[in-house]
């Protein structure tokens, strides 16, 4: 396989050419119906190869480009049903693997940055990519000592492709727009390209990954491997098995799902409290499903095991209550308090005025999981809010338009919705109240608030 492209220009000239290919095939599309092919096939068509195009360019590019695939990935579950297909089956290659680098080149990387005698400090090391990724590829190794290990090697001229490609995908981020109905991606562009430096450092990775993994050490629900060694561009941890979480997306059944469900949104919100920091790349190659020594065992006994903490937000006293508090007004009806809370914030700029029984409506569909004792997320119920929010006749669209979404709640924002994003591909049923009752401050009532108990079930 190729190595990473790192010219500037060659990169540049793949990306540029994506909005050209979007455009010739809208006019192909045009031509075919004048020439009497229904416009429903001709769409599918369009879509399908817009999908191959898009997102087997963001794959050979690695780099900024492939992140991007990866956060978009989560959201397929918005778009509508029939343009879907092709988008998924091209987005889910992004979760779990993309084309490696030359077994010279890691050599040479290891070599740099371990220094000359590297292969001293493992018994084996497999120079086959056991996973790749955006920035970097994971190699199977067993460490000096006997311990089973994965290194991570970063992509030679990282750092330099990840700037050029999303300062490159940021110049033609509307025509993306069409991927994720609802969604604006720009500013997801520029939070991605914020995190640049962050994302490179595997020094502060390491440490964010030890802070989880001492936190969680013995944990019943979550494992996350320790780590054994690192340098600038090389992360050296425990290896650790597990049924991905693309596979139970694909094939689980119904209890695998509500099982992986709810280890998922556990972590979410229980990661923040324990560790004052929030993973924040929450795609399903991030996860694992530990089955222990039955595989077949019931999955009441799964763990999640969590990967990749290159992306971190620092919330040293947990997620701000008040998110929690904003949560639990709007679900007790509180339209007045609500809405001088989210001005009190920043949500509201105090130029704009809105009506606060307007902000409660717009809220209430999208905290609906909260309401009950248990919900089932389904892509049905995310491609109803997208619609309802994509919509430029709804009201949720006017009023969206309006709410200000302040700098130190971008990360969250972004965290949260993708991590539901993957709940709706899950189509799990969570409990997903008790877990911000338990790990949300500011969310848990006195008297429980006004929120309805039963279980709530939600169109698929």
């Amino acid at each position: 396989m190729s190595d990473l492209p790192r010219k500037a220009v060659t990169r540049t000239a793949k990306l540029a050419a994506l909005p050209l290919g979007f455009a010739g095939r809208t006019a192909l599309g045009l031509g075919k119906r004048i020439g009497g092919r229904p416009a429903e096939l001709i769409a599918t068509e369009l879509q399908q190869r817009t999908a191959e195009q898009l997102f087997a360019t963001l794959g050979q590019l690695k780099g900024g480009a492939m992140k991007l695939g990866q956060a978009l990935s989560v959201f397929e579950s918005a778009l509508p049903e029939q343009i879907a297909g092709p988008y998924r089956a091209a987005l889910t290659k992004l979760q779990e693997a993309a084309p490696p680098m030359p077994v010279k080149t890691v050599h040479a990387a290891l070599a740099e940055r371990l220094g000359e005698d590297w292969r001293d400090l493992f018994e084996e090391f497999d120079d086959r990519p056991a996973a790749a990724a955006s920035i970097g590829q994971v190699h199977r190794a067993v460490w000096h000592d006997g311990r089973k290990v994965a290194v991570k090697v970063q992509y030679p001229g990282a750092g330099e492709a990840l700037l050029s490609d999303l300062t490159q995908l940021g110049r033609f981020a509307r025509l993306l727009g069409p991927l994720v109905p609802g969604m604006d991606i720009k500013p997801l562009i520029s939070e991605l390209r914020d995190r640049v430096s962050e994302e490179l450092d595997y020094v502060l990775e390491a440490r964010a990954q030890s802070a989880h993994a001492q936190e969680f050490a013995g944990d019943p629900d979550v494992v996350v491997p320790a780590v054994v060694h690192q340098s600038d561009q090389v992360l050296v941890t425990e290896w650790m098995e597990g049924v991905p979480l693309s596979e139970v997306i694909a094939e689980g059944t119904q209890e695998q799902r509500d099982r992986a469900g709810q280890l998922l949104a556990r972590f979410l919100f229980s990661g923040a409290a324990r560790t004052g920091l929030l993973h924040a790349d929450p795609h399903p190659g991030n996860f694992r499903l530990l089955t222990g020594d039955d595989p077949d065992g019931p999955p009441e006994k799964w763990r999640l095991g969590v990967l990749d903490f290159g992306t971190v937000d620092r919330l040293p006293q947990g997620l701000p209550p008040e998110i929690g508090t904003a949560l639990r007004l709007t679900l007790d009806g509180r339209a007045e308090a609500v809405h001088e809370l989210l001005r009190e914030e920043g949500f509201v700029k105090p130029e704009i005025e809105l009506d606060p029984g307007a902000v409660l409506d717009y809220l209430l569909p999208i905290i609906e999981p909260a309401q009950a004792a248990e919900f089932t997320f389904t892509r049905g119920w995310m491609r109803a809010q997208a619609t309802r929010i994509a919509d430029p006749r709804s009201p949720a669209y006017q009023l969206a338009r309006q709410l200000n979404l302040p700098p130190a709640y971008l990360l969250i924002h972004r965290v949260t919705m993708s991590t539901i994003g993957v709940l709706c591909q899950l189509g799990a049923t969570v409990r997903l109240r008790e877990e911000m009752e338990a790990w949300v401050p500011g969310f848990a009532a006195a008297d429980g608030g006004a929120a309805e108990e039963e279980s709530r079930e939600t169109p698929a």
